[in-house]
């Protein structure tokens, strides 16, 4: 009898992919089903990135890559975080990679031994707790609240540190809520590493661009932890380039020359037409995104107040991505038809069965008593989704 790993076996599912898969197969059964589950912007990929892609075909750029990817492509990176972070990276702090989750694949790889404990202030996204496992380390979480915004201070970090902590990772916007940290914020969280420069901080920073108050701000600014910081980011979200999958660090020179050696072991480098589309996309300056901003922006509003007007529902108002992460455990314990909301599993499918929305479980965010509802589609679904919503939940007594 065949014997999976006990590695595999003790992974769970994504919880995103999991709700997106339950959809389709709603979907394909004829039923008019709203996904709000998957973090995708619903914008097309710009036709001047797609016009440098079908260039790199022609120009036959169609062969194996450097592992840590093309040097014109690191450049335009370097030159990026200059530009938009005031970071300095020199291209061998480098590595491009099959979207930001293998960055994070790599550096937990590289960085993590078996019974190491890694810092993931909660809630957060999903595959942190799961690849941080599948190397062996354990996650120690740090715990927030709505209340505070779903942010974590430096002494709420530094009470958990201990001599097995090894890393901390965090994403600022963050997904799932949305929330942003200052200049103010990071920098607390950085004096508590100030007598633990053995340990990484790994800063996601993949929603950037999609931020509403001001400007994005970087921990790796802070030079008393840049050389123990790791800046991750890529090209899915803001340039709406998800299926291309080019996401890349900013690192250490050893901690990149490691993912660089372990990216070279499992996929070598990165698809090639994505990585010269991506050169594109890079040299662009960022306020030609302001109409994509906008439209997000508009979206945020329009779902705050639909959950502002529901009964039962704590929300804040998120600073940046496209999430909002309301509090629902005002409605664990009433019933529908029957069917008792035990948590926000239960809640979460009871509107996809009842409402035909599919949002995401907080549970798999770490925090049960919230849910997930990404704002990444267009308005006039947003205006029905959010009204089915309403609908179910007063249903609940």
């Amino acid at each position: 009898m065949l014997e999976l790993s006990d590695r595999l076996l003790a992974m769970e599912e994504s919880a995103t992919l999991a709700m997106s898969r339950k959809s389709r197969e709603l979907k394909s059964q004829g039923l008019d089903i709203i996904s709000l589950s998957l973090g995708e912007p619903d914008f097309n990929t710009p036709d001047f990135v797609k016009e440098a892609a079908v260039e790199a075909m022609e120009q036959n750029y169609t062969t194996y890559t450097p592992v840590p990817g093309y040097d014109e492509l690191r450049q335009a990176i370097a030159d990026k975080f200059k530009r938009d972070n005031g970071l300095h990276y020199d291209l061998d702090q480098i590595v491009v990679s099959t979207g930001a989750k293998q960055s994070i694949a790599n550096l937990m790889m590289s960085l993590v031994n078996p019974g190491d404990e890694v810092l993931i202030p909660a809630p957060y996204w999903v595959s942190y707790i799961e690849i941080v496992k599948v190397a062996g380390g354990v996650p120690v979480i740090v715990e927030s609240s709505i209340d505070t915004d779903f942010k974590v201070t430096g002494a709420a970090i530094k009470a958990k540190i201990t001599d097995k902590t090894k890393a901390i990772i965090f994403s600022s916007p963050c997904n799932p809520t949305g929330s942003v940290y200052s200049k103010e914020e990071l920098k607390d969280i950085a004096r508590a590493f100030a007598d633990h420069k053995d340990i990484t901080i790994i800063s996601d920073e993949i929603y950037e661009h999609i931020n509403f108050v001001g400007n994005h701000e970087s921990i790796a600014q802070f030079e008393e932890v840049y050389d123990q910081t790791v800046t991750i980011n890529g090209m899915s979200k803001a340039w709406a380039m998800t299926g291309w999958r080019i996401g890349y660090i900013g690192a250490p020179k050893a901690i990149a020359a490691a993912c660089n050696k372990m990216q070279g072991q499992f996929t070598s480098g990165a698809n090639s037409i994505a990585q010269r589309a991506s050169i594109a996309a890079l040299k662009k300056d960022p306020s030609y995104l302001k109409e994509m901003l906008a439209a997000f922006k508009s979206r945020r509003t329009l779902v705050l107040n639909a959950l502002k007007s529901i009964d039962g529902v704590e929300v804040n108002e998120p600073e940046g991505a496209f999430y909002f992460f309301p509090d629902v455990s005002s409605f664990f314990g009433k019933s529908y038809d029957g069917k008792e909301m035990k948590d926000a599993n239960d809640l979460a499918m009871y509107l996809l069965e009842e409402a035909l929305v599919a949002v995401v479980t907080g549970d798999a965010f770490g925090d049960p008593n919230c849910m997930r509802i990404s704002y990444a589609t267009d308005e006039k679904t947003l205006t029905e989704a959010m009204g089915r919503i309403k609908t179910a939940l007063q249903k609940l007594k």
